[in-house]
């Protein structure tokens, strides 16, 4: 598992819901989980690793060691949004890149625990925002796709630099073709369906 930057296929993928919880469900969000600490995030998305799957995972504090922080968000919806605060915004997808995005102060969220637990929840600022960021992720959408028109001209140049070294990847043959990466999400989303529709004695949903 490794992180996926701009512009690969995945982050454009509109996630689908998982219909269980399982052994392997509960793998990937541990390897999101060590993958996040070890590039410094406060949030990392199942797209963002090229999964199709409505999982989230996320550290407001950032820091390993404070796990009351640690939150485990499966098939995530936001219920509610109140207010609006602008700050600065990064992805672990865009290195580097950095630029005002305006979001919802407060939101109102609800999403399943790795336990099968239905959790609703309100709050504000920072895990307002990492919630609201990575939620985005899951819909396909970007925090490039939020940004104003001054903030968008100012990334303009970073954006171009990350599709040209994603091109050279592409065609030194490091990294699928467009068509390769697109047909592998659909095989790993027929593969939980099928998986999903056995009989086992994991939490369903």
């Amino acid at each position: 598992m490794k992180i996926v930057k701009y512009p690969h296929p995945a982050l454009r993928h509109v996630s689908r819901p998982l219909l269980a919880i399982d052994n392997t469900v509960r793998r990937y969000a541990a390897e999101m989980l060590d993958l996040m600490y070890l590039h410094h995030g406060l949030g990392l998305a199942g797209n963002q690793v090229a999964l199709p799957f409505q999982l989230l995972v996320m550290n407001e504090a950032g820091d390993p060691e404070k796990k009351e922080f640690e939150r485990v968000c499966i098939n995530p919806i936001i219920l509610e949004r109140k207010g609006t605060m602008d700050g600065d915004e990064g992805c672990l997808s865009f290195p580097e890149l950095f630029q005002k995005v305006r979001r919802a102060r407060t939101i109102r969220v609800q999403y399943y625990t790795l336990e099968g637990q239905l959790v609703e929840m309100e709050c504000s600022e920072m895990p307002a925002r990492v919630l609201q960021h990575e939620i985005d992720h899951l819909e396909g959408v970007l925090y490039i796709d939020r940004m104003g028109p001054i903030a968008r001209l100012a990334a303009r140049s970073s954006l171009r630099t990350f599709e040209r070294e994603f091109q050279k990847l592409q065609e030194r043959g490091e990294i699928p073709a467009d068509a390769d990466l697109k047909r592998a999400l659909a095989e790993l989303e027929a593969q939980a369906e099928a998986q999903a529709q056995q009989p086992a004695p994991q939490p369903q949903m």
